[in-house]
């Protein structure tokens, strides 16, 4: 099996030719560590590498293809998962590339990989994050910050930025994306791919000792592909009860089914700012064209008007405060153990993080319930646009991918449209879907005249995967993407 083939082929494909024979799971990877040797130095994807592991699950794999055996969705594809709080036992984990970390190993699995690894999935690696995933861009100061495959010189987008850019890059098929402001769609909107955050609840997550960790802002795991599809097969095999999770929803989604149905006659309302965001007009430019393909597939699009009483600012800075105390409760659990990261480590962490975690250590009551009033504010305006319209729909993010940092700490933009943004996630107008929790993807809408991706973000009702699967799948067959990856500067 060839190094373009392993490019270009989706997993889809891939484990349909091997459920017939034509090829073997350790072709398939060997294919896969041959593009990544040669690739992945250029661009910084994969940090963390499981070839011995990986090579004994893919002749594993294929010795099940020859018995006979019944064959999960993902059988023997090469997916990577994510370097944060992501576990495989026996695997290094970082945390997102803290060096004090850098020999730290769990003897924990996490949930994408129980079910992918049950779904037959061969585990290559582990992708590159930000320290805690605590920011939209992906740099740390272990192992630096993944370059964008459209333009080497710019950023994959964080946290899931190596997911994202290994799989623009061709180098997998499907890598992980977690989620807790948009971590799965900034970087697949940054890399011109898909990326899904599934309706809270749908795919179970396991936190412990907090089981009700993933609550405050809501927080996802979920796929990043090249094609729907893929992210279809993906959410078959992730989805489902798990007793562990609270807030786990019992019945399933057909993902799959969805990838059929028609979006005729479907209200979608469109906003290019919500109201309250600057946005780049090179953004607004691609997504006003983009968004039309929707009605050529026979949906009603309205431009609506978001009545959000609050500014970006004071939301961005909001969602901080939400994330701050996990960040406090990580590093407290980490002294428990007996590394002190703030006491003995402390430059391992970028200032941002340190200048949070001190207000999250000061956060009262009455702060907290503060920033839940306003997250309500946020819910409702929202959920008033989806009462009455099938979708909400707009430019994913504020502006295009920003050049890398050369220290280890690249953060967004300090303005967009000249107005100041809030440099971690001001930018990335998914976070307000993590205050709902419902279900979003973001599209490859096109090319900037500068060649960067655009995404498309397409949020549909509560528990509408269904529904949002569809109309990401109507809009690949509208406007097809794959030829974007012909600008890919590998």
């Amino acid at each position: 099996m060839s190094e373009d083939l392993a490019k270009t082929e989706s997993a889809a494909s891939l484990a349909k030719r091997i459920r017939a024979k034509e090829v073997s799971p350790v072709e398939v990877l060997d294919a896969a560590i041959k593009r990544i040797e040669t690739h992945n130095p250029k661009i910084n994807a994969l940090v963390i590498f499981g070839y011995e592991d990986a090579r004994k699950a893919a002749k594993a794999a294929e010795a099940a293809v020859m018995r006979g055996d019944k064959l999960g969705a993902y059988h023997g594809v090469p997916i990577a998962m994510k370097d944060c709080f992501d576990f495989k036992p026996g695997w290094v984990t970082t945390f997102g590339g803290i060096r004090a970390l850098k020999n730290y190993v769990t003897n924990i699995s996490c949930m994408f990989t129980e079910r992918m690894e049950k779904a037959g999935a061969v585990m290559v690696g582990k992708t590159n994050s930000p320290v805690f995933g605590f920011r939209g861009t992906c740099d740390n100061y272990l192992f630096g910050p993944s370059r964008n495959p459209f333009d080497l010189t710019k950023n994959t987008g964080g946290s899931s930025g190596g997911a994202a850019g290994a799989v623009a890059a061709g180098l997998l098929p499907m890598c992980e994306g977690t989620d807790g402001g948009g971590s799965i769609r900034i970087p697949a909107s940054w890399c011109g791919v898909f990326g899904y955050k599934p309706a809270f609840g749908r795919v179970p997550l396991v936190t412990r000792p907090d089981a009700f960790g993933g609550n405050v802002p809501f927080i996802f795991e979920g796929p990043i592909t090249r094609t729907v599809e893929d992210s279809a097969l993906a959410m078959t095999a992730l989805q489902g009860y798990d007793s562990r999770d609270p807030y786990c929803i019992e019945g399933e989604a057909d993902f799959m089914g969805a990838l059929k149905r028609s979006i005729a006659g479907k209200k979608i309302a469109y906003t290019r700012d919500y109201g309250i965001f600057p946005v780049d007009k090179r953004v607004i430019e691609v997504t006003d064209k983009a968004v039309k393909a929707f009605e050529e597939a026979g949906a009603h699009v309205e431009e609506v008007k978001i009545d959000i009483p609050h500014s970006h600012m004071a939301l961005s800075d909001m969602w901080c405060r939400l994330i701050a105390p996990k960040q406090v409760a990580a590093l407290e659990g980490f002294k428990r153990e007996g590394i002190d990261l703030k006491r003995d480590h402390y430059n391992d962490l970028p200032p941002e993080l340190w200048y949070w975690d001190e207000i999250g250590r000061k956060l009262t009551v009455n702060d907290f319930i503060n920033d839940e009033i306003m997250r309500s504010d946020v819910f409702d305006a929202l959920r008033k646009v989806l009462d009455r319209y099938d979708y909400l729909v707009a430019p994913t993010l504020s502006c295009l991918a920003v050049d890398n940092a050369t220290d280890g700490n690249t953060v967004g933009p300090k303005e967009v449209e000249g107005e100041e943004i809030n440099r971690l996630i001001g930018w990335c107008m998914t976070f307000l879907i993590n205050f709902i929790g419902y279900p979003a993807a973001t599209v490859p809408a096109g090319l900037a005249s500068n060649g960067l991706p655009v995404g498309l973000q397409i949020v549909g009702r509560r528990y509408a995967d269904e529904d949002v699967f569809a109309a990401s799948a109507t809009f690949e067959r509208v406007r097809p993407w794959m030829d974007t990856y012909k600008q890919v500067k590998l």
